[in-house]
């Protein structure tokens, strides 16, 4: 996946809209729309780091999808690191199975 449908997964999962990453971001609302819009097209390094801020996220992430840094994190308990790494290197058809699945466990009385 690459800067746009990350950003777009993003701002679903954190349910931000286009206007108000902007406002948080200090990017124009139309810059950003141009980002979601266009396969190739990649923001400047200071604009990346803004809007990667603004959603909480580094811009490693944004960019090319991993997670790497999250993952070393030796607060993370090994089987969620097992998990990340292993979703992490499905493709997107899979990551979409594979959350859906968490979701309907997650709704299951227990």
């Amino acid at each position: 996946m690459g800067f746009k449908e990350n950003l777009k997964a993003e701002l679903a999962y954190k349910n931000i809209l286009i206007k108000e990453l902007a406002v948080l971001s200090g990017v124009k609302r139309r810059t950003i729309d141009n980002y979601l819009r266009d396969d190739n097209s990649i923001p400047s390094a200071d604009i990346a780091v803004r809007i990667a801020g603004a959603l909480g996220v580094t811009v490693e992430y944004l960019i090319t999808g991993h997670i790497q840094q999250e993952l070393n994190d030796p607060l993370l308990a090994p089987d969620p690191r097992i998990i990340l790494k292993s979703l992490e290197s499905l493709n997107k058809r899979d990551r979409k199975i594979v959350l859906s699945l968490i979701s309907t466990l997650k709704e299951m009385p227990h």
